[in-house]
């Protein structure tokens, strides 16, 4: 049998977690829930920690999309998607993509276009670009800042989307 958790202890449990890395405000509702806290405390314990600063989705998205584009490589539509998974206000969302500036894409996508044409084997150039693009596409990169690395015309691409 597993012992009770008080309120007290959830929020200085999650408060120590949040003291040492961020966390997002859903990561910490989902604790709640796994821990079986009553909804009523949950929602006291939530609002005590974004009161007390300890929870702050937008300092929250910034560290993330740092750090996904930074260390995993990952383009605008991607990063996105998961902070939507995250449950960050698209407001918020909106405000932090817009702070990154379209070259820290480029200079994230261009080495990693660079390292995988080496792997890519093709027997021609459009072949070789259009697996190229899906790579890019697969992490996320926008189709502008994809063409920009690879200098390839939109209508010379055709996704195939198989069912």
């Amino acid at each position: 049998m597993k012992k009770e958790i008080t309120e007290q202890e959830a929020f200085l449990q999650l408060a120590t977690l949040c003291a040492q890395a961020e966390h997002c405000e859903k990561e910490m509702r989902d604790k709640l829930k796994r821990w079986d806290i009553d909804e009523s405390a949950q929602g006291r314990i939530i609002q005590r920690l974004v009161s007390e600063r300890y929870i702050d989705d937008e300092r929250y998205a910034r560290a993330f999309v740092k750090d996904k584009i930074g260390y995993n490589k990952w383009g605008r539509r991607k990063v996105q998607q998961a902070l939507w998974l995250k449950q960050i206000d698209p407001d918020i969302q909106q405000r932090v993509l817009n702070e990154i500036d379209e070259n820290e894409f480029l200079d994230v996508l261009r080495p990693l276009l660079h390292q995988k044409r080496k792997t890519i084997k093709a027997q021609n150039d459009y072949e070789l670009n259009q697996k190229l693009v899906r790579f890019a596409l697969g992490r996320g990169f926008t189709f502008d800042i994809i063409r920009q690395c690879l200098d390839v015309d939109e209508n010379e691409f055709e996704i195939e989307l198989e069912a």
